[in-house]
């Protein structure tokens, strides 16, 4: 059954991307094949509930809560388990900070480790044999693929993520961000910038 169901779902089916989505979903409602109710509740788990917005909401605070900051990186496994933060593929996380001398940028060479209930799943390029290879050999040149240019004197760090152990980067806070709420501040923080290969930004006004 299964396998018709993809015959049919690869041979009639729209070649638009979240048409084919929509239509696969319909015919395995259709088929009995998912409860809609189980559907709905991994697609919030994922949009709202695991990051990259967890994984914003941490930074926001850090930038405007010291002490958060302070705990945060010295106690991150603690700090997210109170958060309720330390699920599966986070079981044990480091948070690594930017500084106007150090710039982190986050790698897994072996797969693709990475902080699930902060950040999500990983994007496609994360996974990438180019991406996993040349981070570690060449992370400037790496970085620029991103349009993350940095000046000589900023060093780059290079953190490997393993099965134990996973990273979190916390970006600089922009300056032109400063003074702004810590619920305003969330939607400046990138899934990017907290993996090193991007910056925040100012949210898009749409």
């Amino acid at each position: 059954m299964k396998k018709d169901i993809l015959k049919q779902f690869h041979k009639g089916f729209p070649s638009n991307p979240e048409a084919r989505v929509r239509a696969l979903k319909i015919t395995l409602e259709k088929e009995g094949l998912i409860d809609q109710k189980a559907l709905d509740e991994i697609i919030d788990t994922y949009q709202n509930r695991v990051g990259p917005l967890n994984g914003a909401k941490i930074v926001a605070k850090a930038w405007t809560d010291k002490n958060f900051k302070a705990e945060l990186i010295n106690n991150t496994d603690k700090v997210l388990k109170n958060m309720g933060l330390n699920g599966r593929q986070g079981e044990h996380v480091v948070v690594v900070e930017n500084t106007e001398t150090i710039h982190n940028l986050i790698v897994c060479t072996l797969c693709s480790c990475y902080p699930w209930p902060l950040l999500g799943l990983p994007p496609s390029w994360y996974k990438s044999d180019a991406y996993r290879s040349r981070a570690v050999r060449e992370p400037r040149t790496v970085l620029s693929d991103f349009n993350v240019n940095l000046p000589i004197s900023k060093r780059v760090k290079v953190w490997d993520s393993t099965a134990e152990i996973r990273y979190l980067v916390l970006p600089q806070q922009p300056d032109t961000s400063k003074g702004l709420r810590e619920n305003e501040l969330v939607s400046w923080v990138t899934r990017d910038s907290m993996i090193g290969t991007g910056f925040p930004k100012p949210p898009t006004v749409e």
